[in-house]
């Protein structure tokens, strides 16, 4: 029977562990993914206590607190604390998400803390997106006409035609649904992903856009559209309450549609 486990360089050892301060007494744990590319050693889990009385609500302003206050070394990514950036998203108790919208009440036990998962990590908690923004580039995600604009005005569209891109313009790219996606893990270099699917129908569905066909066909393809198998994670764990999965079923149907 084979057995397939880690290299052994890519183990996750126990780290060190930061006590809190004499006289806390609302103590929550931390358990932090460290990883850094020059020290030669193993990925390792450090332990931080945190007064919460001294803390604000949110698993990035354990963080924040934990880098000005414990650790200077740790290295994360984060910029709106609004959740609209997504520049936070993580992996939080088990599931991918915003940092700065996750509570830190909302977690039983002690917190762990990694980055997004089957990506390349940089350093500690910051992966690397590069992969990621190059798909996005490649479905040219702006505005395709043929016909020159308006001379007097913006390109109008009805208010039903406005709605139809609700459940799409929201997306903040923070790349929760794609690294949550076992086809994504698999084949991530030809699929492109639910986000990036999802960014894809938002153009398509834009009755402003003038090149639906061509974006089409540029989808039509067994690996960039077809290797979503509506596992539905990327709905569940979307921190903007999202569905990629929708949005892949409904260019699914339109590539059907137009060949009758």
């Amino acid at each position: 029977m084979a057995q397939i486990s880690l290299p052994a360089n890519s183990r996750v050892t126990e780290g060190k562990t930061y006590s809190a301060p004499p006289g806390a007494k609302n103590i929550k744990r931390f358990k932090v993914y460290r990883w850094d590319p020059e020290s030669g050693q193993n990925p390792r889990l450090d332990t931080y206590e945190v007064d919460l009385d001294t803390c604000g609500p949110m698993v990035l302003d354990a963080l924040i607190k934990i880098k000005n206050e414990i650790d200077s070394t740790l290295t994360f990514r984060r910029s709106c604390r609004e959740g609209i950036c997504g520049s936070c998203a993580m992996n939080i108790d088990g599931t991918n998400t915003l940092a700065c919208t996750k509570a830190i009440s909302d977690i039983k036990g002690d917190v762990r803390v990694y980055p997004l998962p089957h990506m390349p990590v940089i350093k500690d908690l910051v992966p690397d997106l590069s992969h990621f923004y190059a798909q996005y580039a490649s479905i040219r995600p702006w505005l395709r006409t043929q016909t020159p604009p308006p001379p007097d005005r913006e390109r109008l569209q009805s208010r039903e035609d406005r709605a139809k891109l609700d459940g799409l313009y929201e997306c903040i790219l923070c790349a929760c649904c794609s690294t949550s996606c076992p086809s994504y893990w698999w084949n991530s270099d030809r699929y492109l992903g639910p986000a990036i699917l999802l960014q894809a129908y938002r153009w398509i569905v834009d009755s402003r856009d003038e090149d639906t066909g061509t974006r089409l066909d540029e989808l039509e393809d067994p690996f960039k559209l077809y290797r979503c198998h509506t596992i539905m994670n990327c709905a569940k764990t979307c921190p903007k309450g999202l569905n990629p999965a929708k949005a892949i079923a409904e260019i699914k149907k339109l590539l059907v549609e137009r060949r009758f």
